[in-house]
């Protein structure tokens, strides 16, 4: 069992570690670069397409409802935990680093989601089916012939896997944590609470779950951001001092205790992929299931991914952390975190030091309970595409069962292992989608300027 783990950690340490890194960055640069970085060229644009219904298409669920289900499963733990981790290791700069990568991975967002609408299919129950492992085999056969069903199914058989963990019992747990430390439920009343209000969304299938996303999503984002916002303002004396680590940190090759620069770019650009999974595949396969008549739209919308949940949501975690007096410089001149907090802890840690009356902890309670409960719903989708892929519809419907006792059991049960396991495949996910990707780039960067074009065209 031992060599077993040591070989998980292994395969973890690649998939999160500077080589992996270095891949998804510069997949998202040269991405950014071909499409004259149109995450933000387009951004008011995305915003109006995001509430129009005027060029839906075939699909299952609007383009609202695709974004909010992707959001769903990125705005989470990472959000909260991985921020401060990220603060925490790599110190103030790591947040520099956090919005590079958020600021690339919008172009990365969109090639996925084009990708994933051009190639998706229909399966046997009348439901689109798309995501890497369709571009990854349909894409690649198409411009350049031969078997790719192989790369596709690689993607699969790691999101399948992934999915069981990080979307999973690892969410599951968090929630039951989370409520136990507030009111002092056991974590076995909370799994049984979480696996039945689970059960009810997943048996719905991709419709069920998108409704549900597209109303919790934009409401536990609001709380979210409403509450820092008052936690900031209350603290503005401070924000400058904020801003002045995150830049003065970034390029000063210091970390929390003296780490090197090289710490500071790994936890900000690891963070920052894992709280909004650009170049991981996942969100495309809800994307997929878009009512969209055109892969450009839907990419344009996909784009806005990052940007609400990286420069938004782990953006006012970092600010209301660095301005608690929980974040001071030593006199050796290093930062310097209070009692060693890390993760959640910090972050609770730093809402209760601004807000009276515990309700600093009620704040970043309804958010890992929400957040973490949206992810559980929009991984379960993104597993049975995985498992579709691999066998069929029909095997894959009896998932949901699985994925529901999983949900009780990952309550109650220490996840170290689990949690070990599934991350490694997390990041291994990104290695068959970064090549299809980059694969195929000159197919995204032809269809966006093919689009840009006719609308061109239309409004002269």
């Amino acid at each position: 069992m031992e060599a077993f783990n040591n070989v998980i950690g292994a395969i973890g340490s690649f998939a999160w570690g500077p080589i992996m890194i270095a891949l998804l960055f510069t997949t998202g640069l040269v991405l950014s670069i071909g499409t004259k970085i149109v995450q933000y060229r387009k951004l008011g644009y995305a915003f109006k397409l995001l509430f129009s219904k005027k060029y839906e298409g075939e699909g299952d669920i609007s383009p609202f409802a695709a974004l909010m289900t992707s959001l769903s499963a990125t705005i989470g733990t990472g959000n909260i935990a991985g921020v401060a981790t990220a603060i925490a290791i790599g110190g103030p700069g790591a947040v520099f680093w956090m919005w590079v990568t958020a600021v690339l991975g919008g172009a990365t967002k969109f090639s996925e989601a084009v990708l994933a609408v051009k190639y998706r299919t229909t399966d046997e129950f009348g439901e689109k089916s798309g995501g890497p492992m369709y571009y990854a085999s349909r894409g690649m056969e198409e411009k350049f012939g031969g078997n790719w069903k192989w790369l596709g199914a690689l993607f699969a058989l790691f999101a399948f896997v992934a999915s069981f963990g990080i979307g999973n019992m690892v969410q599951s747990n968090s929630v039951a944590d989370a409520v136990n430390q507030s009111i002092g439920l056991p974590h076995w009343i909370t799994g049984i609470v979480v696996a039945l209000a689970t059960a009810l969304v997943v048996i719905g299938g991709i419709k069920s779950i998108a409704k549900v996303a597209e109303r919790i999503v934009p409401i536990m984002a609001i709380i979210y951001v409403a509450g820092s916002l008052w936690v900031i303002f209350a603290n503005i004396e401070f924000l400058p001092r904020a801003f002045g680590w995150i830049f003065g940190n970034a390029f000063n090759g210091k970390a929390v205790g003296g780490g090197f620069l090289g710490t500071v770019v790994r936890m900000g650009v690891a963070r920052g992929v894992f709280s909004n999974e650009a170049g991981l595949g996942s969100a495309p396969i809800a994307h997929a299931a878009s009512k969209n008549n055109d892969p450009v739209r839907q990419g344009i919308i996909a784009s806005l991914g990052s940007f609400l949940d990286t420069i938004v949501v782990c953006t006012m975690t970092a600010l209301v952390i660095m301005i608690s007096p929980l974040m001071t410089i030593g006199a050796d001149g290093l930062m310097v975190v209070r009692d060693g907090l890390n993760g959640a802890a910090l972050t609770t840690a730093a809402y209760n030091e601004a807000l009276p009356g515990g309700f600093g902890q009620f704040i970043v309670s309804f958010g890992l309970i929400f957040f973490a409960y949206s992810t559980i719903l929009t991984w379960y989708f993104y597993g049975y595409k995985s498992l579709e892929y691999l066998t069929n519809a029909k095997i894959a419907s009896y998932y949901k069962w699985v994925w529901v006792v999983l949900v009780f059991v990952g309550a109650t049960v220490p996840l170290s292992f689990v949690w070990n396991i599934s991350d490694a495949f997390n990041g291994l996910m990104a290695i068959p989608n970064l090549v299809a990707l980059i694969a195929l780039s000159s197919v995204v960067f032809g269809m966006l300027r093919e689009y840009e074009g006719k609308m061109k065209n239309v409004n002269d």
